[in-house]
Parts: structure tokens; C-alpha cells; sequence
């Protein structure tokens, strides 16, 4: 599965995108994987009310499966104006 970082996010881990072999049933349990990794991910993943995730491009929640995903994406809330 591909994992693609965005804006502070990707400065904390270092990586605009990684393939990743994964066992997460869900984007939770990927973020646990994650953070399990090394300090920059438990760092970037620190607090997730300040991330938004969409899986194969769609907007989900973090208790949202996994089942057959290509593609994880985690950025911070978008703005406009």
C-alpha cells in the first residue's frame, strides 16, 4: 500500500510517500503501526484531531477498514478562502 504524507506531516516523518506491507485492518491500526516505528511518526501522529486521512481518496474517519486499500493519505484539515 502506498502512504503519502502532506505538508507538516510530511516535514515531521521526512518522506512525501512510502510503500508499506501492512497487516491494519483499519487506518487506526495503521497509525498504531506507525507510531510504533520510530519517534518522527509518533511525533507526526501525536495528536489526530489535527490530521484528516482519506483511503484511496475519499475522506474517512480513522476507524474506517482497510480492506483491499491502495492508498492511505494523511494531511492536516484543509482551508479556504
Amino acid at each position: 500500500m502506498q502512504v503519502l504524507y502532506f505538508a507538516w506531516v510530511r516535514e515531521r516523518i521526512g518522506l512525501a510517500k512510502e510503500t508499506l506491507d501492512t497487516q491494519a485492518g483499519t487506518v487506526m491500526e495503521l497509525v498504531d503501526e506507525l507510531r510504533a516505528r520510530e519517534d518522527r511518526y509518533a511525533a507526526a501522529f501525536e495528536d489526530l484531531a489535527a490530521l484528516r486521512v482519506a483511503v484511496d481518496q475519499d475522506l474517512v474517519d480513522f476507524d474506517a477498514a482497510l480492506n483491499g486499500a491502495r492508498e492511505v493519505a494523511f494531511f492536516p484539515p484543509m482551508t479556504g478562502g
